[in-house]
Parts: structure tokens; sequence; C-alpha cells
């Protein structure tokens, strides 16, 4: 898939284990583990808004694209 999410960049940025992040947007570990392990075909603009308020970016910094 061309979209990348980069979870896993931010949180080590941001110094922040993933049940925290999980926990801030309210979402479980299970579901965010499936966004950061490019696993998921769909996101909620609503959990991309909660994950850029707990993680304190936009949603550039999480969403990348890239041509196969």
């Amino acid at each position: 898939m061309p979209i990348v999410v980069n979870i896993d960049v931010m949180l080590a940025r941001r110094k922040m284990s993933a049940g925290e992040l999980a926990e801030k947007v309210g979402i479980t570990p299970a579901n965010l583990s499936i966004l950061k392990n490019n696993k998921a075909k769909a996101i909620r603009f609503s959990t991309l808004e909660a994950l850029c308020r707990a993680l304190d970016c936009k949603p550039a910094d999480l969403l990348d694209y890239t041509d196969d």
C-alpha cells in the first residue's frame, strides 16, 4: 500500500509508549498496532485528529505516500 503510517517515528520523538498513546487517543492497543504496522485499510478523521492532538503533530507527520 502506498500510504505509510509513521506512528513509530512520532512515538520515538515524543518518548511515548504505544500503550500511553492508545490510552490518550482512546483506542485499543490492538487497533493502534494495526495502524503502526501499516495493516489498516482506513482511518477515521476523528482518530487521526486524536493522534495528532496526543502527539502534537500534523497529519503529514503521521502519513506518508510512497510510489510503489
